[in-house]
């Protein structure tokens, strides 16, 4: 029996594995939408290069001055805003308390499941604030540390999906399965990229779509521009994401998948 031969039957378990991890499965309905200007930070994950198109067209970058001091947190950043929608409940008509004590429910927000919303009563009480918005204005560089390093935007466990080919009807899936989430009020954190060509390789937080015969607009939380939502479109005829002119991307075709969404991603 040949070393393949041998391995076969572990191969298929780990086939079978591999594609009900893949596989679409329900979410709970959460109780609200996420709502941009509330449930995202005040503050950016800021861009290391300046980029435009110059005198013959090309789009090109150089970096920036002076160095930005938050930078290479896109993952970082759209994760702790989805942890915050479905881990915690803000209530500014609560006394404020010290830093130490917003310190630990930041740190217990951050440490539950990115995948899973907790049930409305056992919500994590933010008192003093409003919403999310309001709080990482006065406690941005709380959450900027208390996040975690630009590291986990590099090891984010879903990488691995992004080297392997992805299909038009793979992407019509992920539209499908995005549209589900938003109608569920489940804001998708989706990666986006054009791997193995690197003009992006960025994470946002799709949070509302609307649908004609021709193409679907998801509204997306960039975390490089918090002033204002952003645009994610799929056509429906090429089956094809694409995402628009920004200050780091020159626009066009993207590939698209959600991670934070199951055990594999």
């Amino acid at each position: 029996m040949s070393a393949f031969q041998s391995g076969r039957p572990l191969l298929l378990v780990a086939l079978a594995l591999l594609s009900h991890g893949c596989a679409s499965t329900p979410h709970p309905v959460t109780d609200r939408p996420f709502t941009f200007g509330r449930d995202t930070f005040a503050f950016a994950n800021e861009l290391v290069w300046e980029y435009g198109w110059d005198s013959q067209g090309r789009w090109r970058g150089q970096p920036r001055s002076p160095k930005p001091e938050y930078s290479h947190h896109c993952f970082v950043v759209v994760r702790a805003a989805k942890q915050f929608f479905w881990h915690a409940e803000f209530h500014p008509a609560a006394r404020p308390t010290d830093d130490l004590t917003y310190r630990r429910l930041v740190r217990e927000v951050l440490s539950s499941d990115p995948r899973k919303p907790r049930p409305p009563k056992d919500r994590i009480q933010i008192p003093g604030y409003r919403d999310l918005h309001a709080f990482s204005a006065e406690h941005g560089r709380l959450l900027k540390t208390e996040s975690g390093g630009a590291w986990l935007s590099y090891f984010q466990r879903g990488h691995w999906r992004m080297i392997f080919p992805f299909s038009r009807r793979s992407q019509e899936r992920t539209a499908q399965q995005l549209i589900e989430a938003v109608d569920q009020n489940r804001p998708a954190v989706a990666h986006v990229h054009c791997f193995p060509n690197l003009r992006i390789n960025h994470a946002v937080l799709i949070f509302a779509a609307r649908e004609d015969p021709v193409e679907v607009v998801f509204q997306v939380y960039d975390p490089n521009t918090p002033e204002q939502p952003c645009e994610l479109s799929f056509d429906r005829s090429t089956r094809t994401f694409n995402y628009p002119t920004t200050a780091y991307f020159p626009g066009g075709k993207v590939t698209v998948y959600e991670v934070y969404r199951n055990f594999w991603y």
